[in-house]
């Protein structure tokens, strides 16, 4: 069953980036904090993931729209390490 909340949580984290709006900041904040402390690593691709998250966010605010595309498709790389991460450690 956790695999399902997993999955769940990692298509509501797409759909997050997708929509890349501010309020989705601390909602993928509190998605994947349950995740945060299984290893050094899965934590330092939590926190590339919202590094890149936050600054796709922000290109969109800013109205920066060369950049959405490329900064989306970062942002769901880095989604993608940090799920295989999280899948492997499970």
């Amino acid at each position: 069953m956790a695999e399902g909340i997993e999955l769940d949580s990692f298509q509501r984290l797409e759909a997050l980036v997708d929509s890349a709006g501010i309020s989705g900041i601390a909602e993928a904040d509190d998605l994947l904090r349950r995740f945060k402390g299984r290893s050094e690593v899965v934590t330092a691709a939590i926190d590339e993931f919202m590094l890149d998250f936050k600054t796709l966010v922000f290109v969109v605010e800013t109205g920066a729209a060369g950049f959405q595309k490329s900064l989306g498709n970062l942002a769901r790389t880095r989604l993608s390490n940090l799920q295989h991460l999280i899948n492997l450690a499970a």
